[in-house]
C-alpha cells in the first residue's frame, strides 16, 4: 500500500511539468515564489501558476559559488546555482519571480537573480505590531497584484480573490489535517515521508489533485498504511524539528534522526506547520491576505513572538520529548533567535532543547549523528 501511494506521487509528479509546460504553450503565466511572506492567492486569483522555488538540494551551489560568497546561507546559494545552472525546470518554467525582502543575504541575491528573470521584490516590514508595519505591507500587496495583473493580462477583483482564497484555504487545511495525524502515538507518518508528501504536492499545477492525493494519504496513514509491522507503540521518541524550512535534498538532519530510531512528527518552519493557517473569508481579500501573511512568524520579524506561541501549542498537541532547533549555515536570525528559543522551551516545557547549525553538504553527518544520538539518549 505505501511503495503504491508514494509511487503514485511520483507519477503525479512527473505528469505535472507535462502539464505546465503546456498550460504555458496555452498562455497560463506561471509565477515563482521564494518566500511563504508573499501571498500565492493574488497569482492564483490572476489565472496564474504558482511555483515555490526555494533550492534544498547541494548539486547547484558550486555553481553558485562561483558568484556568490561561500560563507553564505546554503538554501540562498542552491535557488541561485538552480538558477544560473538551469538546471531546476520549475525555475525555467516560471514567467517572473516574486522575491521579498526577508534576510539580507535573499535581497541582494534577488538583485543578481534579476540578471536570469525577471524579478520583482516586496518590501517587507521586519515588525508586526506597527499601524506602519501593515499600511506598508498593503500598499506591496497592491503593487504585487498590479504586477500579476499585467504579467497575466487578467483583472484581478474581489470575486477572483475570494474563490483563490478559498481555493487556498482548502489546500491549507489539507496540509495540516496531513500534519496532523502525526498527534497520535506512535505517529503514523515518518517524518521523511511527511516532507516527500508536502514537498512534491506544492509543485503540483492543479491544486485540486494535491488536495485529493493529501486526503488520500491522511486517510491511509490513519489506517496504518504506513507504519512498519514491527512498530513498537510509543517506544520512540517525539521529536519537534524548529528552525528553518527543509526540504528533499536538505533533509540529512531528519534522516540521521530516524537512522537513530526517533521520529521527527512536527516541523515548526515555513515548509510545515507555519503554512497551517487560515486566511479569513469574512473580511475585504486584501485585507485579509495583508493580515494573515504578515503574521509569518519567521525570525526575520522582531520581535517573532508568533513563533513561541506556535511552539508551545505543537510540543502539546504533539506530545513531543524533545525539540531540536536546526539553523542553516550564516542564517543570522535563526542563529540569534536559537537562544530565545532554547530559554523559552525550557522554561515553558522543561525539555531541553539541541541546537544544530548546518548546510547541505553530507561532510559532517557524523558529526550531527553523534550529537544527535547523545541528545536522544539524554532525553
Amino acid at each position: 500500500m505505501k511503495s503504491a501511494i508514494m509511487n503514485n506521487l511520483q507519477q503525479i509528479s512527473e505528469q505535472n511539468l507535462v502539464d505546465i509546460e503546456q498550460a504555458r504553450e496555452n498562455g497560463q503565466t506561471a509565477v515563482g515564489f521564494y518566500c511563504l511572506y508573499s501571498p500565492m492567492e493574488i497569482a492564483v486569483a490572476g489565472g496564474a501558476i504558482p511555483l515555490p522555488l526555494c533550492g534544498t538540494r547541494n548539486d547547484p551551489v558550486a555553481a553558485a559559488e562561483e558568484t556568490l560568497p561561500r560563507n553564505l546561507c546554503p538554501l540562498i546559494k542552491s535557488s541561485y546555482g538552480f538558477a544560473v545552472s538551469d538546471t531546476c525546470a520549475y525555475f525555467r518554467a516560471s514567467d517572473i519571480i516574486i522575491g521579498d525582502t526577508t534576510c539580507d543575504g535573499k535581497k541582494k541575491m534577488f538583485e543578481l537573480l534579476s540578471r536570469q528573470k525577471t524579478t520583482h521584490v516586496l518590501q517587507l516590514p521586519q515588525n508586526q505590531d506597527a499601524e506602519l508595519s501593515m499600511s506598508l505591507w498593503r500598499s506591496e500587496l497592491e503593487r504585487f497584484k498590479k504586477i500579476i495583473e499585467d504579467a497575466t493580462k487578467v483583472a484581478i477583483d474581489d470575486t477572483r480573490l475570494r474563490s483563490a482564497i478559498s481555493l487556498m484555504n482548502r489546500e491549507r487545511q489539507a496540509r495540516k489535517t496531513l500534519m496532523d495525524v502525526n498527534k497520535a502515538i506512535p505517529a503514523p507518518l515518518k517524518g521523511t515521508q511527511m516532507l516527500e508528501v508536502l514537498f512534491k504536492v506544492g509543485f503540483l499545477a492543479d491544486k485540486k489533485m494535491g488536495i485529493s492525493f493529501m486526503e488520500e494519504v491522511t486517510a491511509k496513514a490513519r489506517e496504518g498504511a504506513f507504519l512498519p509491522d514491527t512498530s513498537a507503540p510509543g517506544k520512540a521518541k517525539r521529536i519537534l524539528l524548529t528552525g528553518v524550512p527543509v526540504g528533499l535534498g536538505s533533509d540529512k538532519v531528519v534522516k540521521i534522526i530516524e537512522q537513530l530510531g526517533a521520529d521527527v512528527v512536527a516541523f515548526e518552519n515555513c515548509s510545515g506547520y507555519k503554512q497551517a493557517f487560515t486566511v479569513d473569508e469574512s473580511k475585504p481579500p486584501m485585507e485579509a491576505l495583508a493580515e494573515q501573511y504578515l503574521a509569518t512568524p519567521c525570525s526575520v520579524m522582531s520581535p517573532n513572538l508568533g513563533r513561541f506561541a506556535l511552539l508551545a501549542e505543537m510540543i502539546r498537541d504533539f506530545h513531543v520529548d524533545g525539540v531540536i532547533d536546526l539553523t542553516w549555515q550564516a542564517c543570522h536570525t535563526y542563529n540569534v533567535e536559537a537562544f530565545l528559543v532554547d530559554e523559552f522551551v525550557q522554561e515553558s516545557s522543561g525539555l531541553p532543547t539541541l541546537h544544530l547549525e548546518t548546510d547541505y553538504a553530507e561532510s559532517d553527518s557524523e558529526q550531527l549523528r553523534v550529537r544527535i544520538e547523545a541528545y536522544l539518549e539524554m532525553l
